[in-house]
């Protein structure tokens, strides 16, 4: 988050520790920063706008526009400047309201006693302060495991299955109040595991499941990604992490007041934040846009994005007539499933549906997947664990019961395999597509190509007249020149008699008919 005044390392309203350390029995005064050994993160106590409540947190050190990336005391601000930091009797780093108090307002609240002289608080050159051991290097406390709205290189999201220990962002109220919000970001318990974006106790975005190298409901993870993303999903934890290929790349990801999620870079020539990516973004993006059973196409060249599922219709026809389409799909009339030529349509580039109501198996292939989901009746589709992971596809899930959340994309997402009775099957290619819609893509591709050698034809026979035209019209000059050369010369050697109309008419007795001898093609002969 943004602060109205701006620190570049130190101003004069604050003075610089050297060091990026508190010993034990040292205290931080407000005015003071703790610098981490790179001088690339800042700790203290800072105020938001015009309030002059104090606050204690960890901000970039060498950016001009200060940017706040975690608060220790986010609920409970100081009303002044007299506030300190420092450790308590046992070992916790606290802060207080002022040098008098004993209680205090924040606690890093480790639950053994720590009674090593050694111990010290240090901010490192990644923003963690740690609450560690010099002497044996043991660490008892760091803020990454206690993150507020920012995700930051190196952090970890998710949760220890021992321990209890929970990393979740929580944004700020707005912009100049960093307390508690009601936007939160966390790693989802309930079947196979995913990030999960809340408004409160409503479910706003997801990331979809990992698929080996990203998590499948962000496309933005390509292979050309300037992260080393890693997700861990063992006995011990489940947890995403990510870290930078480029040092000296400056970024971080933040969860709004607004439940966006954004990811920034710093852009040194431009002095400012570039935002490169944010969810949701449209309307696919929304948790069960489309409700139940629902199939979210952006992409589609259809009235609107939302479809069924392949099996499926809408539950009231006539709210989908009305773009009202929260009351999902339901399976088609006389539509069971568990008989004997079932079968699977596959969706391609998709995002899976949630996997609450999914069932996982690492060590099934996607063939062997396929027969468990047949052999199992309440199985309504299925998909591969990891489908871009080293050693290709591995793993199955299947899913039972409603399917919510599921969409397409253009050049991401993976295959969904979803269960249909052999009537539907017919209805549908292998790819998932429509036999009627192919039948008609066919029918306008063989349209447009008859149209395309009709035209060819055309301009064909159009050429091949233009040029028996120019020939003809070439030969009858010639033939018109001939004969007019021909006649004069027939002029000038000409030896019949030539007789006048009446001289003809006198020999013929006036054209009588007595005389008359025939007729021909040039007319009667008379003699």
């Amino acid at each position: 988050m943004k602060i109205v005044f701006v620190i570049f390392f130190c101003s004069f309203l604050q003075t610089c520790i050297s060091n990026d350390t508190i010993m034990r029995r040292q205290s931080l005064r407000d005015g003071e920063v703790l610098l981490s050994e790179g001088e690339r993160f800042a700790f203290g106590f800072f105020s938001l706008g015009v309030s002059n409540l104090r606050y204690v947190g960890i901000w970039y050190a060498q950016i001009s526009e200060q940017t706040v990336v975690w608060v220790a005391n986010r609920d409970r601000p100081i009303n002044d400047t007299s506030g300190l930091i420092k450790f308590s009797s046992r070992g916790n780093l606290c802060i207080y309201a002022s040098v008098n108090t004993t209680e205090p307002l924040w606690s890093t609240n480790v639950s053994d006693s720590i009674s090593e002289p050694t111990l010290v608080a240090r901010l490192s050159n990644t923003g963690n302060l740690v609450l560690l051991d010099t002497l044996t290097g043991r660490g008892y406390w760091e803020s990454f495991d206690h993150p507020t709205d920012t995700f930051l290189p190196f952090m970890k999201l998710g949760f220890t299955r021992k321990g209890g220990l929970d990393r979740v962002l929580t944004s700020w109220r707005s912009p100049n109040d960093p307390g508690s919000g009601n936007r939160t970001l966390r790693m989802d318990r309930r079947g196979f595991p995913e990030l999960i974006l809340h408004k409160g106790t409503i479910q706003w975005w997801r990331t979809g499941a990992w698929t080996g190298l990203r998590w499948s409901g962000v496309p933005e993870m390509n292979r050309g990604y300037i992260f080393n993303n890693s997700f861990v999903n063992n006995q011990d934890e489940v947890s995403f992490t990510y870290g930078v290929t480029d040092a000296s790349v400056i970024t971080r990801l933040l969860v709004n007041e607004r439940g966006t999620i954004q990811r920034f870079t710093w852009i040194a020539r431009d002095n400012r934040w570039n935002e490169f990516w944010s969810v949701p973004k449209e309307e696919c993006d929304y948790y069960a846009h489309c409700g139940v059973n629902g199939f979210c196409d952006p992409i589609s060249s259809e009235t609107f994005e939302c479809t069924c599922l392949p099996g499926f219709e809408p539950k009231i026809t006539r709210h989908w007539f009305l773009r009202d389409y929260t009351g999902g799909c339901s399976r088609k009339n006389q539509t069971s499933l568990c008989r004997e030529k079932d079968g699977f349509v596959k969706l391609t580039h998709a995002k899976i549906p949630d996997t609450e109501n999914a069932s996982v198996d690492m060590n099934l292939t996607l063939k062997e997947c396929r027969q468990r989901c047949l052999g199992n009746c309440s199985c309504v589709g299925y998909a591969s664990a990891y489908h871009d992971g080293v050693g290709g596809e591995r793993g199955c899930l299947t899913w039972h019961g409603d399917m919510l959340d599921t969409r397409t994309y253009l050049n991401s997402g993976q295959d969904f395999y979803i269960r249909v009775d052999k009537e539907e099957l017919a209805r549908w290619d292998s790819n998932g597509s429509s036999r009627k819609t192919r039948v008609v893509l066919v029918l306008i591709s063989l349209s447009a190509a008859v149209m395309l050698l009709m035209v060819i034809v055309f301009c064909f026979v159009r050429k091949r007249r233009k040029l028996n035209s120019l020939r003809r019209s070439s030969t009858t000059f010639s033939m018109v020149s001939f004969d007019f050369e021909d006649s004069l010369k027939f002029e000038d050697d000409r030896e019949l008699p030539l007789f006048d109309l009446h001289t003809i008419a006198a020999a013929t007795d006036n054209f009588s008919s007595h005389n008359k001898l025939g007729a021909g093609g040039f007319g009667p002969v008379y003699k």
